[in-house]
């Protein structure tokens, strides 16, 4: 099969080495840019957890000062591939889904432990903060990165594209989701997708693409990619 991935090369390469390695086809057109973004000086002895839910946050994050036997909760193993990178020991993982990570957390940090800090880009699509605070967690989200949609993609990427349209394509957020949407009326290839198969991280984010024409639309935990090759 023709595999589309959208996600920044850094947060992709494992699963296309995978997919490839796997027999099938790969192209790679990164719909979103990731950037640094300046955030405030933490004391990190005031937290007993951290939690990451994407390994861009621990990319961008300074982590110099904070201590590597802190509880660290990640939500898939990309995350956890990072955070063990950065040297971080206690990590508790997740299968790549928040609300299971939300369940982790429950299990094995008490609200009496003290204070939890989730390091996030700039615009999250769970609501895991507001979760947790509603069980009673004393918490501090901080922003250290943020997604920036790409405006221009090169014509021949695209031309090539139109010649060989992929079976799958993979949309891990609303904000790609977006950019996406906008390259395709860009280059006015809306009409090109019947044959293909949506693959979205959410309703919310796969409802910003229903004006496409899609073979099938899935829903799917980062983590499932694989799983879902054998749905089609």
């Amino acid at each position: 099969m023709h595999i589309l991935f959208t996600r920044p090369l850094d947060d992709c390469y494992d699963l296309m080495l995978r997919f490839k390695s796997l027999g099938h086809f790969i192209s790679h057109i990164p719909v979103i840019n990731i950037e640094k973004t300046t955030y405030e000086k933490l004391n990190f002895t005031d937290f007993k957890g951290i939690i990451f839910t994407s390994a861009n946050a621990i990319k961008f994050l300074n982590t110099k000062d904070v201590d590597k036997k802190i509880l660290c909760f990640c939500v898939g193993t990309a995350t956890e591939k990072m955070a063990k990178r950065k040297g971080f020991q206690n990590i508790y993982v997740a299968n790549g889904n928040v609300n299971n990570l939300k369940e982790i957390i429950l299990q094995n940090f008490k609200t009496s432990q003290g204070k939890l800090i989730y390091v996030t880009g700039q615009v999250i699509s769970s609501d895991l903060d507001k979760k947790l605070i509603s069980e009673g967690y004393n918490f501090k989200r901080v922003i250290n990165y943020k997604a920036i949609q790409q405006e221009k993609i090169n014509p021949d990427v695209i031309e090539k594209l139109k010649k060989n349209m992929p079976d799958i394509v993979y949309i891990y957020s609303q904000n790609s989701a977006q950019s996406f949407l906008n390259i395709v009326k860009n280059h006015n290839i809306q009409n090109l997708w019947m044959n293909t198969n949506l693959m979205c991280i959410s309703e919310k984010t796969s409802a910003i693409l229903n004006e496409i024409k899609w073979k099938k639309i899935f829903l799917f935990n980062p983590g499932d990619e694989e799983f879902l090759l054998y749905k089609i």
